[in-house]
């Protein structure tokens, strides 16, 4: 039979079609559906919280369910900023997310991680987030939000950086102070002495530049990332508050896996985000390193000059206990974990 060129072009079209649709089927070459999940967060792809998915959570998800799960990563607020992707995982157009305590408006629980002067080290960290309280944090967030907890992970513990020495709590004192735009971080600058100016994160160096503000808050992994070491002079190793991240999982994906499929994305999960914790301890002494070679000056508070800092934040303890009659219990019981 012969074919006119118009009529062979139309079959080699239709054959590359062909082609690609196969190319995006949903079924792995054994029949079985593969499934893809998308995963967003905001840190930049060098930070822990994406080499651990890229070195663990992804190869160990496809890997252990034999190609029926693909992982797809999107780093750096690629899928949207904090609250974008978080609403994407809530409504199921993005599968999983890695959010910080962004919840916590809706979840009052979920505020007390970001509670002041909290917690002693990672290891009273890892103990409580991945024992009876870190499940009884994340107990309402699937029934509100429609999301599940999987695992909990380090964004690290928050130091003050500014362009003059904080030797004393006096130092504080009309020292303009960047902080999130969050009730409680706003409120702990303010009782340190500081004048709280909330900045979005991506003004920050501009502020310090201009010296529209003298200072931040942040792990120093983010004072390293971001640059802000170009326009300041000191950190204050205060280790004020810790700041954890959530791999959170839609519920309705996760219920449609099977349970094979869930267990795997359960215990990697766990896996990943314990190899995250183990980067971000590691990475604290290289990031001080750093920070020292750029001429940053690092100065740990003594004794007083942080029972000062404790004493300054109390009657915002007094106050959750007042408003919560859950929360000195539960903020005792944390406390006890550090033993």
């Amino acid at each position: 039979m012969k074919y006119s060129f118009m009529g062979k072009l139309g079959i080699g079209l239709m054959l590359l079609f062909l082609t690609v649709a196969a190319g995006c089927s949903s079924e792995d070459a054994g029949g079985s559906e593969v499934k893809t999940i998308k995963v967003a967060n905001y840190f930049a792809e060098d930070h822990p919280q994406n080499v651990a998915l890229r070195e663990k959570f992804k190869p160990l998800v496809e890997e252990k369910s034999e190609g029926t799960l693909k992982v797809e990563i999107y780093p750096n607020s690629q899928l949207g900023a904090e609250q974008e992707f978080y609403d994407g995982v809530r409504n199921g157009t993005i599968e999983m997310g890695i959010p910080g305590m962004i919840m916590q408006s809706t979840i009052e629980k979920l505020a007390v991680p970001e509670w002041p002067f909290l917690f002693e080290d990672y290891e009273h960290v890892k103990r409580v987030f991945n024992g009876p309280i870190g499940d009884e944090l994340v107990e309402d967030l699937e029934s509100v939000h429609g999301v599940k907890a999987l695992a909990w992970s380090a964004n690290g513990f928050r130091m003050f950086s500014s362009n003059k020495t904080l030797n004393s709590i006096d130092d504080f004192d009309g020292l303009r102070l960047r902080m999130p735009n969050i009730p409680n971080y706003i409120e702990l600058g303010q009782r340190l002495g500081a004048n709280v100016t909330p900045l979005a994160i991506s003004e920050v160096f501009t502020g310090l530049e201009q010296r529209v503000i003298d200072g931040q808050d942040n792990p120093i992994a983010t004072t390293r990332a971001s640059g802000w070491y170009e326009v300041q002079s000191d950190v204050l190793e205060s280790n004020h508050m810790f700041s954890p991240n959530l791999y959170i999982i839609n519920a309705d994906f996760w219920n449609g896996l099977t349970p094979e499929q869930q267990e795997i994305v359960q215990e990697v999960s766990a896996i990943s985000a314990a190899y995250e914790f183990e980067l971000m301890e590691q990475s604290f002494e290289d990031d001080k390193k750093y920070l020292q070679e750029q001429g940053i000056q690092f100065t740990i508070p003594d004794d007083e000059f942080r029972q000062a800092m404790i004493d300054a934040v109390q009657p915002m303890y007094e106050d959750w206990n007042n408003e919560y009659d859950w929360a000195e219990d539960l903020v005792e019981r944390i406390r006890a974990e550090a033993n």
